[in-house]
């Protein structure tokens, strides 16, 4: 129908719905976004279904994750301005995401969650002649939702015509002030300038950073997805054993390294570093105290030099989900780092420089870092003198050299070493 209106009126002309046909649209749009969004699989996300104490979570994480689960129901709540979770994968964001959608809508409000990658595809699908609606008709449904929900944003192809869409989308949201939700496990400066300008707002956006790990892991949570501490989960203090093959010498030297292996676990600081003959026990030691770690809900990340070399490498191929800063910046800061094993990796000059960042910035920040390696300090200094002056500062690291011969199997039966009682 047109208004009867001047013909100088802007309206002048223009077609508008008859009121009867309202409720009809608004029920049809409510469906299109329920359609888009797929939530029907994401009806188990709720807020009631969220366990935001995490799973043996250490206090600061727990906290972290009370606090966003917080927000999420709060914005769910009055809905105003924008929130951005990032954190990495599998932390709860996504749940938290859909919970706010599954609230709306239960609560009779239309909503719009929808993976970015899918987003794009939802346009891209306009472009067919098959489509039962128009390119402008999609993008203005997307564009226009009273609420925008975006999950994974910066996983999709960044193509020019991707970003273009992307800030015309959340251009035209933050200028009419609508609210929307936004998760990535990308850090910020990795997402195009333009969007991160908007995000950046203060006085709109709400920007919270979750550090819980994977809720999707092997039931032990703080374990980073390069660590391999996996394949050694039955190496514990408990199963360290006795061995009655060794010397006296020889075996007190191995309860000495327990007892440091042990008194570390209880409370990491600085550096520790094990040196030994292949077989010694100093692999069992250091991922005891990683596991010990975790089972206490703190992240650890437990690497062999050698794996920890091709993780970096692996970056620079064009199909890496992942960018080498990234990937470097996850290994430089990890609260607690076990290196298995240095002295093993093939010592180019490229190896030799991405070790030298790694453990000159964690020796500057002070950060618990465990080592272990067949080399003696001697063989470590010709091997690389730069490394050697960190693993040296007594003001940071502590060297125990195992003396014991490689393990055989003489280990006593029935004799394991269990916790110093403190």
């Amino acid at each position: 129908m047109r208004r009867e209106v001047a013909v100088s009126s802007p309206d002048f002309g223009k077609l508008y719905p008859c009121v009867c046909q309202l409720d009809d649209m608004q029920t049809q749009r409510a469906q299109e976004l329920r359609r888009l969004s797929n939530l029907d699989t994401l009806a188990r996300y709720t807020f009631e279904s969220f366990v935001p104490e995490g799973h043996s979570l250490n206090p600061k994480a727990r906290r972290n994750l009370r606090r966003a689960f917080e927000l999420a129901r709060e914005f769910a709540t009055q809905l105003q301005g924008w929130l951005i979770m990032v954190g990495n994968y599998g932390c709860g964001k996504t749940h938290l995401a859909a919970a706010i959608a599954n609230e709306r809508i239960a609560r009779g409000h239309s909503s719009l969650f929808v993976n970015v990658p899918d987003l794009l595809d939802h346009l891209r699908a306009t472009y067919s002649p098959n489509s039962p609606v128009t390119y402008d008709q999609r993008f203005e449904t997307i564009r226009s939702t009273p609420l925008l929900i975006l999950d994974d944003l910066g996983t999709e192809n960044a193509t020019s015509w991707a970003k273009e869409k992307l800030y015309q989308i959340l251009n035209y949201r933050y200028n009419a002030q609508l609210p929307t939700v936004i998760t990535t496990n990308h850090r910020l400066e990795e997402i195009d300038a333009r969007l991160l300008s908007r995000m950046n707002d203060q006085n709109f956006c709400q920007i919270y950073t979750i550090q819980a790990p994977d809720f999707r892991g092997s039931g032990l949570m703080g374990q980073s997805g390069l660590s391999t501490l996996d394949l050694h989960r039955e190496q514990t203090f408990e199963s360290f054993a006795d061995r009655e093959d060794l010397s006296a010498e020889e075996r007190q030297n191995l309860r000495l390294a327990m007892d440091l292996a042990q008194e570390y676990a209880e409370q990491p600081q600085g550096w520790l570093l094990f040196t030994g003959p292949h077989g010694c026990g100093k692999t069992h030691l250091v991922a005891a105290i990683a596991n010990y770690r975790l089972v206490q809900g703190y992240a650890v990340l437990f690497i062999t030099v050698p794996d920890l070399l091709d993780h970096l490498r692996a970056t620079f191929s064009p199909a890496s989900p992942v960018s080498y800063d990234r990937r470097f910046e996850e290994l430089r800061t990890a609260p607690l780092l076990v290196l298995d094993d240095l002295g093993t990796h093939s010592a180019t000059a490229w190896a030799k420089e991405k070790l030298y960042q790694l453990f000159n910035y964690r020796h500057a920040a002070r950060l618990p870092t465990v080592i272990t390696s067949s080399l003696t300090l001697d063989e470590l200094e010709q091997q690389d003198s730069r490394l050697f002056s960190r693993l040296i500062d007594p003001t940071r690291c502590i060297c125990s050299a195992i003396l014991a011969a490689p393990y055989r199997g003489q280990a006593t039966p029935g004799k394991r070493r269990g916790r110093r009682k403190r």
